[in-house]
Parts: structure tokens; sequence; C-alpha cells
């Protein structure tokens, strides 16, 4: 779905039971009382017994480098990305090749301007594999329910960067490969400043090699499922998509190759309007698979909240009827004095 589409279809979905949306209302306090919880607004005071917060942060995460660049440099977030036109004349850096970062890095390209790409971990993917879209051959695998309480390292499941798909009616590649071949340069992760130089990593064949081998083990968990669940007459042959093959890249370059940098580095957790005892060191909510320390509190919509799925649209309902449960739960507590 395009944005227009995606918006359209939440307003109806909001519309179909009639849901009172406040729009224009900035929380600025939850604070926990001895009847449940206080919320203050910018539009007056509530009281409730449960506070439900879906989403992820939206504030750009903007590396402690960027404050080593020259004045003359100008340095934008995704978000606030529109198009080339939006970008002044000169070369580009795009910084990490997640989804944002390889779009922009390959529409830039597209019309005509000098673009370089600081390439550090990326999960890479073909946008289909066997005549289906990779999403559905997540889920029909199972990865995209795959639990929180299952993962040896859910801290870094959490900060997976994004895949490198783009959505478009023509369901084209966009990966390293396709990046090169469409005239942007890709060299290492950009580590830092020295003087007038922008200093890159040098294990960018490393990290490349690493996301083949972890693309080609998924193909492979798809064609082990297409054999044990008899689907082989209903999809094509399995095949593999090209490694990454690039030149290999500097580790140096001038900084005045550089107009602009783009951030294409994530999002960080902002949550001025909570306790801090509520936040781990980092400023992440602290949580149980979206069930928060404090009692009556909760979130949806987090990476990997409670599935791998967590964060996408058809990934909020499962972790919702899960929180429906304990919230139902929380409530005949209450009813019945047990804390």
């Amino acid at each position: 779905m395009t944005a227009v589409e995606v918006a359209d279809h939440l307003d109806a979905y909001r519309r179909s039971f009639a849901a009172p949306v406040i729009t224009e209302t900035m929380v600025v306090s939850v604070e926990a009382t001895a009847d449940g919880l206080h919320v203050a607004t910018s539009t007056g005071p509530w009281s409730c017994k449960a506070v439900v917060a879906s989403g992820a942060a939206s504030n750009p995460r903007i590396p402690a480098i960027a404050a080593g660049l020259p004045a003359g440099v100008t340095q934008v977030a995704p978000i606030h990305y529109r198009n080339p036109d939006q970008i002044e004349d000169g070369g580009v850096l795009v910084v990490c090749p997640s989804a944002s970062g390889a779009q922009i890095a390959h529409e830039l390209a597209s019309a005509g301007r000098d673009v370089t790409m600081a390439v550090g971990e990326h999960v890479r993917l073909p946008r289909t594999y066997r005549g289906m879209d990779i999403h559905w051959w997540m889920d029909a695998i199972g990865q995209l329910d795959e639990r929180y309480d299952e993962m040896e390292d859910l801290v870094r499941a959490r900060r997976l960067p994004s895949l490198q798909l783009v959505g478009s009616p023509s369901k084209h590649d966009l990966g390293l490969n396709e990046l090169h071949q469409a005239g942007v340069n890709l060299t290492g992760r950009f580590v830092g400043v020295a003087g007038s130089k922008a200093q890159f990593s040098g294990s960018f064949a490393n990290v490349c090699a690493s996301a083949d081998l972890k693309q080609n083990r998924l193909l492979n968990r798809i064609d082990e499922f297409v054999i044990e669940s008899g689907r082989g007459a209903d999809h094509g042959e399995p095949s593999r998509p090209a490694r990454t093959n690039v030149p290999t890249p500097s580790t140096e370059r001038d900084l005045a190759d550089f107009k602009t940098v783009i951030w294409a580095t994530g999002f960080k957790p902002e949550y001025p309007w909570l306790e801090q005892h509520l936040l781990d060191r980092k400023g992440a909510i602290q949580h149980d698979g979206g069930v928060m320390n404090q009692p009556g509190m909760y979130v949806l919509g987090l990476p990997f909240a409670r599935r791998r799925k967590s964060s996408f649209l058809d990934g909020v309902g499962p972790d919702a009827q899960y929180l429906s449960q304990h919230l139902s739960s929380h409530f005949d507590h209450q009813a019945a004095g047990i804390h």
C-alpha cells in the first residue's frame, strides 16, 4: 500500500467501531497514584486505571560523530527527507544501508546525484522468492511468529536493522548490488572524522559476506518448508541471488567530497512523559512482552515486543489479544483488592 492507503486503512479501522480518537493532544506525563494512573496532557488531565501506549520511537538517532562534521555540511535525517530537489548540489553521503537509507540513496542516484553510502551491518533479502513476497514466506514458515522469550539474544534481535526492501509495483530488489549498478558508491561503516578526512571501516567485505550468509540460511529454510509441506508444485524452482559483489572501497575520503550527510541510522527511544524508573539506562521502556513494571501500564508496536512481527500492522493484533487478557486479569485483581 502507498502511504495514503495505509492512512486510509487505519482511519477506516477507527471509524468501523467509532473509536473515540482525540487528536492534537500531547501527553506530558503519566504518574501512578493511589487510585490508578494520572495522565497530564496539553488539553487537560485524565484519570484512568490503565494505559496502553502504541508505536515505536520517532526521534532520529544521530551518532556522536555528527558533531565532528564541518559547519558547511548539511545534515539530514530521513524523517525530514522528501525528494532529491530538497538536497542541495554536491556529493551526498548516506549513512546506514537499511530500508530508508537504501531507498533514499537509490532515488538520489537515479536523479543524477553523486551518492556514497556507508554500509554497516544490514539484512539482505530478495523482495520476492519462488513467486511469493518474502514477507509471505516469513509468515508461512513461522519466523514472524517467533516469540521474545525464545530468543537467545533478545536485545540484539530488537536492534536488527530494517530489511533492505522497497515497496513498489515492480517488486524489484534493492540490495547493494542494485545500488552499485544504479551508480551509488559503496564504502564501509562511517567510523569517524580526522581533520579534513572522513574515515570508514575496513570490514566492508566481511559485513557483506555475513549478510549473504544469513540471507541464504533463510532461503534454505524456505526451501525446506516447501519440501516438507509438499508445496513444490505450487512454487517455482529455488534460486539464489548473486552474492554481493562490489569493488573494494577506500577507508578514507575527503570531507570536501560531501555537501550533505543523510543519517539513516534509525530511531532512538525518548519518553519524557514517563518516570525514570520505568526506563532502562538507554532510555527504552522496560517491559516483559509488553507488560511494564508499573501495574496497569502496557506497550504495543515496539520492535519484537512479543513476536518478531510486533512492530508490523499485522503483528499488533496477536500482541493486543494477550495484553487484553492481562489487562482483564489486572482489573479483576483490583476489584478483589489483590496487589
